[in-house]
């Protein structure tokens, strides 16, 4: 390689500009990616991110753009805006195919970089646990895509239900399972009961609402398992008293689009299975098949560090970091991310002051799940609680993580109209979805 073919190649990939500095890149835009691009803010470093997306999205409110109570663009962020004051921040909008540890360098859609410290934070995607045709007929819910798909989906059923005259087709339209007790699948069992109880029979009084059904299949004992029992009785509770129906002890075996095969024989009709049931990591090919676990996460040790890789690190949902505690790895909840973010930065700016690394340890300071108006369970501080209280703290939490000003106001005001008024605004079908382009 001549001289200047050198220079070109590592002064010109992506055109991001060669500096007298370490080049941290980072692939992904989550919570834990942001976070760590903000905390090198004032270290000596250069910092390129990468992501499939030029926006950041606030994945917990996903299901309330599916139940039309927020609109997309509410939840989500646009990355350059985020760090347009931050120097020595470079952002490039490509998906990233492959890492080549031995020359330091990641090929993407847009090209090649080199890196002298390398951070995945690619999150998660839907485990269908090698269930193909559960992963060709059901409803995901992990991006802002299929939120607006399962959003479509949802509306467009209702309005084919009013064409029907197959009673049975009618209520398979109208029959809604959410498979997955986390605090996703309570989330949007919860909103689903809503729109039956206060939006959906205003828009199709012709329909016969008895005959819609909103079910939470579980194939564990109880759902918000990271719970304590007592929130998980309280939330189970709260859903039945909204009309779902809690299926525990049921695995799903197979769905064909029209019907749930369970694994104990028991079939449920239903055009709408929307598939809450697990995740795994989104990994990126190219590194060692023993540093990757069989849920696709990146095995790290505890200072974030893929095992056996120096300055490779994986932080958040992609990360599976195993101690006493978390023999199974840590939870793949945004806090886990965002402390992994900066012991991470911490770390690259101890290594270039020629100081030791600091080990990472999560502080939990709790969890929360909500499951309707008034309605929600927190666990904090080791203290349990629910109702109204509960509910607004639920609220109030999510209203600060938001990115963005704008975005805060806007979903305050929408929260803020849909309780005075039982209602929800964005019921549109904008993009048909058809399951076939999937």
């Amino acid at each position: 390689m001549s001289s200047q073919e050198f220079f070109y190649r590592y002064s010109c990939a992506m055109n991001i500009p060669l500096r007298n500095q370490p080049r941290v890149v980072i692939v992904g835009g989550g919570f834990g990616g942001l976070e760590l691009a903000k905390a090198l803010r004032d270290a000596p470093v250069q910092v390129v991110l990468i992501d499939k997306n030029n926006y950041h999205t606030f994945q917990p409110l996903l299901y309330q753009v599916a139940t039309a109570g927020l609109e997309a663009d509410s939840i989500a962020y646009p990355i350059r805006k985020i760090f347009k004051r931050q120097r020595n921040f470079h952002f490039r909008w490509g998906e990233v195919k492959e890492i080549d540890p031995a020359q330091n360098v990641l090929r993407a859609s847009i090209g090649e970089l080199t890196y002298d410290y390398l951070v995945i934070a690619t999150g998660a995607t839907t485990n269908y646990f090698g269930m193909e045709a559960i992963a060709r007929h059901a409803m995901p819910m992990k991006t802002v895509t299929e939120a607006l798909n399962l959003r479509s989906l949802i509306l467009q059923n209702f309005e084919q239900a009013l064409l029907t005259e197959n009673v049975r087709e009618q209520e398979a339209l109208m029959t809604f399972a959410v498979v997955g007790g986390g605090p996703t699948g309570v989330e949007l069992a919860g909103a689903l009961c809503e729109l039956k109880k206060h939006v959906l029979p205003n828009d199709y009084p012709e329909l016969d609402f008895r005959k819609m059904r909103v079910l939470l299949i579980e194939s564990g004992g109880e759902i918000l398992q990271s719970m304590s029992e007592v929130n998980q009785v309280r939330a189970k509770k709260y859903l039945e008293e909204l009309g779902c129906e809690v299926w525990l002890h049921s695995k799903v075996a197979d769905y064909d689009g029209d019907a749930v095969q369970f694994q104990n024989g028991k079939m449920l009709y239903t055009k709408n299975l929307i598939w809450a049931a697990g995740i795994r990591g989104l990994y990126i090919a190219g590194l060692r098949p023993e540093a990757v676990d069989k849920r696709g996460r990146y095995l790290v040790n505890a200072y974030c560090q893929i095992t056996g890789y120096e300055r490779l690190y994986a932080i958040g949902d992609v990360a599976c970091m195993i101690t006493d505690k978390y023999p199974n790895g840590h939870p793949q909840v945004a806090p886990v991310a965002i402390q992994m973010a900066h012991t991470v930065a911490e770390n690259i700016v101890r290594e270039l002051k020629g100081l030791p690394p600091k080990m990472f340890v999560y502080r939990d300071r709790g969890s929360m799940a909500t499951v309707g108006r008034n309605r929600a369970v927190v666990e904090a501080f080791q203290i349990r609680f629910g109702g109204f209280a509960g509910w607004f703290v639920w609220m109030a939490l999510h209203l600060m993580l938001l990115v963005g000003f704008r975005n805060k106001v806007i979903v305050f005001i929408n929260w803020l109209w849909n309780y005075m008024n039982y209602d929800r605004n964005i019921r549109l079908i904008i993009r048909p979805y058809f399951r076939n382009t999937r």
